[in-house]
């Protein structure tokens, strides 16, 4: 029996990276940048006001008073009574019309504003008597406060946006200031889901005797967009030998992963079998988990496309897509972590768990109120819950993870629990 860790070796060496893309950055979020971008002009790319006020000369509303140390700067500046200046003009954001201050003038700004000529500070209106047509300052200004000069941000030249980043949300925002509306990105992987079986009807039909719903294609197409998969859901796969062929060789043209459900276990997996095994090599093992030990993976087609063969039980089929095709997904896009987050909680139930096996029990992970403990609630595996069935995991959102040598889990029993998700 093959380890969790050995059987997670065997499928991150078969971690593949699509062919850049260009696309538009509204597009980009979450994927990993293919090229450097540098800025070609600055950023702001002219003096603007950083807050509402006046636009003033520092000299002359004080600025070159001497101030207390910086810790007390703003309590400290002393009060002005008798500097008065003129307004003689407003500039919004997005003027177009050019302003030159002289000498003992003040010119109304408001934020984002084009700074006017000779300007050097912004006054802002909570420091000023709010005139219209004198302003007083209350307090001084030093030269450059509240200003935004021309190139504070980015430098012509600068690298706005290095290969190998995460699209965050700030980095959109600096790809669309330094005005590029596409961007080189590794797109998502491009996951095929299928589902074998006899029984297997679609959910827009009503299942006759012997017959079931097929849930696996829709579950794991779900956790494949999760990930952050581009998920196709071919759903059932049906036929004779040559029609499976002609599926999945379909699939290996628009595919980077394909998963195939209830390819493990009964009669209709083994014609699946035999057909992956003309395709290419697949290695169908046990691995020391549970659930989810049956299983396969392996490398089909003249690119050597990574295909898992999941058994058909949904809770099964979720626990080792989980386990084995998120990470590969996750790499593929180039996440740092490719792993869920693993916290340490209090069981407040006992959880059975098989000796010689890794456990991933479903779960409700909950905060106390007061201590800010983590504390986990067994949903399957628990005393009286059998660890396949489905109904529990809508409720669970995250996984105990039991070593190997452990049968049970006792309440207050420290675990580590693998966080899935917030849920409500």
């Amino acid at each position: 029996m093959r380890s969790v860790e050995e059987q997670l070796v065997l499928v991150t060496r078969a971690a593949v990276t699509p062919e850049p893309v260009r696309i538009a950055i509204s597009e980009a979020l979450g994927l990993m940048c293919a090229e450097e971008v540098q800025a070609t002009q600055p950023l702001p790319g002219f003096s603007q006001a950083a807050i509402d006020g006046y636009a003033v000369r520092a000299v002359d509303v004080g600025g070159e008073r001497p101030l207390l140390k910086r810790a007390v700067e703003e309590e400290a500046r002393p009060a002005l009574h008798d500097v008065s200046l003129p307004v003689v003009g407003e500039v919004a954001a997005g003027s177009q019309q050019p302003l030159r201050l002289q000498p003992k003038q003040a010119v109304r700004v408001h934020t984002g504003a084009p700074l006017p000529a000779l300007a050097d500070a912004v006054l802002p209106l909570e420091w000023s008597d709010r005139g219209s047509r004198r302003v007083v300052a209350q307090r001084p200004v030093r030269s450059g406060e509240f200003v935004r000069r021309a190139g504070d941000d980015i430098q012509p030249g600068d690298v706005a946006v290095t290969p190998g980043a995460i699209l965050s949300p700030a980095h959109i925002g600096l790809l669309a200031a330094v005005g590029r509306s596409k961007v080189l990105v590794y797109p998502r992987p491009r996951v095929a889901i299928l589902s074998v079986g006899h029984e297997l009807v679609d959910i827009d039909r009503d299942p006759g005797l012997g017959q079931v719903f097929d849930v696996n294609s829709y579950a794991l197409a779900a956790a494949g967009r999760e990930a952050g998969a581009d998920v196709h859901r071919v759903g059932i796969a049906a036929g004779e030998p040559r029609r499976l062929r002609e599926i999945l060789e379909g699939q290996l043209l628009r595919s980077e992963i394909i998963v195939i459900s209830g390819a493990v276990g009964g009669s209709s997996s083994e014609q699946i079998r035999k057909v992956l095994a003309e395709m290419g090599d697949i290695d169908i093992t046990r691995v020391a988990m549970h659930p989810g030990s049956v299983q396969g993976f392996g490398l089909i087609g003249e690119e050597g496309i990574p295909v898992f063969l999941l058994p058909s039980n949904p809770v099964s089929a979720l626990v080792i897509f989980e386990t084995f095709v998120r990470p590969l997904i996750r790499m593929s896009l180039g996440k740092r972590n490719a792993t869920r987050r693993i916290i340490r909680a209090r069981a407040l139930n006992q959880v059975i768990s098989r000796k010689g096996r890794r456990g991933l029990i479903r779960a409700r992970l909950m905060r106390d109120a007061e201590t800010q403990d983590y504390l986990v609630e067994g949903l399957g595996g628990a005393t009286g819950a059998p660890a396949h069935l489905l109904a529990g995991m809508g409720e669970a959102n995250a996984m105990i993870r039991i070593p190997e040598d452990i049968e049970e889990i006792r309440p207050g029993d420290e675990v580590d629990v693998i966080f899935l998700s917030q849920t409500g």
